[in-house]
């Protein structure tokens, strides 16, 4: 496989009762993309897969079946079938210690206490890939964590989705096209940016 094809795996939970919630986010961004490229994704082993062609790019866009917690097997077995190599994967998932709308890219790190994070850095052996946290807030009570992540948006939030998913669609593909430093300058903005480009 050419080192220009990429690895953009979204990560969420399958099912109709999970499709607006703020732990889909990672499927939320990829949906967005494929609709924007007029593209659809085809259910293959281990999820569902769109692939789109950007300047000489192709970006397979992944969104795994395996349910958040096992979101590793998804991105492994497709890394080896698609022959990707580890700089050539980006991850996109929710993360409650941001506050709603902000963006963090890294290319490496800690799980921060992501579940599906954990398994893909046990899977895969390294914390050595790219990331793209999107801040879903915490507002929520001790112990009621799931029942936030796996709640949906509020009313004054899903406004905002729309130009969150855009802008972090953006961010990948400036990363294959124009390097890491490039993206991460774009997106890790604070909340208040992001939403203010959104309404314009």
């Amino acid at each position: 496989m050419s080192d220009k094809s990429y690895l953009v795996a979204g990560l969420g939970n399958i099912g109709a009762e999970y499709a607006a919630t703020r732990h889909n986010i990672g499927f939320m961004v990829l949906d967005a993309w494929a609709q924007a490229s007029n593209i659809s994704f085809e259910t293959v082993r281990y999820g569902d897969m769109a692939t789109v062609s950007v300047k000489g790019r192709k970006f397979h866009l992944l969104k795994p079946s395996t349910y958040m917690n096992l979101s590793g097997n998804a991105i492994r077995y497709w890394m080896q079938e698609l022959d990707i190599p580890m700089e050539n994967l980006i991850v996109i998932c929710d993360d409650i210690n941001l506050p709603f709308g902000t963006v963090r890219m890294r290319m490496g790190g800690s799980d921060g206490g992501h579940n599906g994070l954990r398994n893909i850095e046990d899977l895969l052996e390294t914390r050595q890939y790219a990331r793209i946290r999107v801040g879903v807030g915490h507002d929520f009570s001790e112990g009621d964590q799931i029942n936030f992540v796996l709640g949906p948006f509020t009313l004054n939030e899903l406004p905002s989705v729309p130009g969150i998913t855009r802008r972090v669609a953006e961010g990948v593909r400036t990363w294959a096209l124009a390097g890491a430093q490039k993206a991460m300058t774009e997106l890790n903005t604070k909340a208040e940016t992001v939403e203010n480009t959104t309404n314009q």
